[in-house]
């Protein structure tokens, strides 16, 4: 149950925080929800065009609540939030910010705040 509580904090409470920091374990729980609904999504619309309409409008729907987390996971490395406009340069915008994203955070208060309270145990 636990867990259930994180994760409705981390995706309903916090979705257009852009201060602060994220941990990695948010960050990437976040993706990978959003990566799997995507794929599910783009599945389903090659049969049907609603489930095109519906991939578009979940697209929109998670562009602010991504962002989000994606300029707090980069707080979270001591680096600017800016850096998330790496993503508009084509192809390897997007490998850089995976890297910057996959580097662990400072376990020091920075100027961005301090450490993300750390993730609940699975049992």
């Amino acid at each position: 149950m636990q867990l259930i509580t994180w994760w409705k904090v981390v995706v309903l409470e916090r979705f257009a925080l852009f201060t602060g920091r994220a941990s990695r374990a948010e960050f990437w729980w976040f993706f990978l929800a959003n990566l799997i609904v995507t794929v599910v999504l783009g599945l389903l619309a090659q049969a049907s065009t609603i489930f095109l309409v519906l991939s578009i409008i979940y697209g929109l729907a998670v562009l602010i609540p991504y962002i989000g987390v994606g300029i707090r996971r980069l707080h979270d490395t001591s680096k600017s939030g800016w850096f998330i406009l790496l993503g508009l340069v084509p192809f390897v915008g997007f490998i850089i910010l995976l890297v910057l994203w996959s580097m662990p955070g400072t376990p020091y208060p920075n100027e961005h705040g301090p450490p993300p309270p750390s993730e609940p145990a699975l049992a």
